[in-house]
């Protein structure tokens, strides 16, 4: 069936501990092709650990091991024969501050992983670099200045780069981390138009600290509680009828 949706990334008991300290509890969960996914919690909560789970970034923090399984497409990206920098090209990553090259041009920032993957033909990397800005919303900003540094760029700007420079490989899955906490509202808004473009392309997994953006922009939300995920539905009705009360309390602000 045309549009339908399917599993394209899923955790199955999933635990994530810093030295002898588990800090995520077995999560199990499944995100499908083309759709935002919000998770949610008070601060501490292992929402980011469990997103550094799902592309090996937690491992190269010292001390910090994973157990269980991330499948994309059905792959164990934790197989023994896993190169865990081609699993960074299909499952992206932005952060919380924006973090262009300082040193490099616009232009080279958003062809860095292009080229770190072999491609050098300068006309396949001009035609890489315009989509991904054009997908990030970017190019008519910044069409006449590609050799300025990217550091040159407003915060918003910043972030939006990074987004191109995720894009620019073609990743399913694109995993953000509070992207739009550093930024003021209007570039918080034009992220958030972004991210509900960008589905129609790419799977978005979002850690957000603002539970009026998950209700805004995401299709499902999770809710995180201790290292827990206490609840994992449709946005809709986790915002308007949540099964568990804990669920209820925190978006009410009862605690958090």
């Amino acid at each position: 069936m045309v549009g339908e949706k399917k599993s394209i990334l899923r955790t199955e008991d999933l635990r994530a501990s810093f030295y002898e300290t588990e800090v995520v509890h077995g999560i199990s969960m499944s995100m499908d092709s083309n759709e935002v996914v919000a998770m949610i919690g008070p601060s501490g909560c292992g929402k980011s650990t469990y997103l550094r789970c799902m592309n090996r970034l937690h491992e190269e923090v010292p001390g910090a091991s994973v157990e269980g399984h991330v499948y994309l497409e059905d792959r164990d990206i934790y197989g023994i024969s896993v190169d865990p920098v081609g699993i960074r090209r299909k499952i992206g990553m932005v952060f919380q501050k924006p973090n262009p090259f300082p040193t490099m041009s616009i232009f080279d920032n958003v062809v860095a992983g292009v080229r770190l993957a072999g491609v050098n033909r300068r006309a396949v990397l001009e035609e890489i670099c315009e989509e991904s800005l054009k997908q990030a919303s970017l190019w008519e900003e910044v069409k006449d200045k590609l050799k300025a540094p990217g550091s040159s760029l407003s915060g918003g700007q910043q972030q939006r780069l990074c987004i191109a420079r995720a894009l620019a490989v073609q990743p399913p899955v694109l995993l953000m981390d509070e992207p739009t906490s550093a930024l003021d509202p209007i570039s918080t808004a034009k992220v958030e138009e972004l991210i509900v473009e960008l589905k129609n392309s790419v799977t978005i997994v979002i850690v957000t600290h603002n539970i009026q953006q998950a209700a805004r922009i995401s299709d499902k939300t999770a809710f995180l509680l201790m290292g827990d995920l206490i609840e994992f539905g449709e946005t809709q009705q986790i915002f308007t009828n949540p099964k568990d009360s804990k669920t209820e309390n925190y978006i009410t602000g009862r605690f958090g």
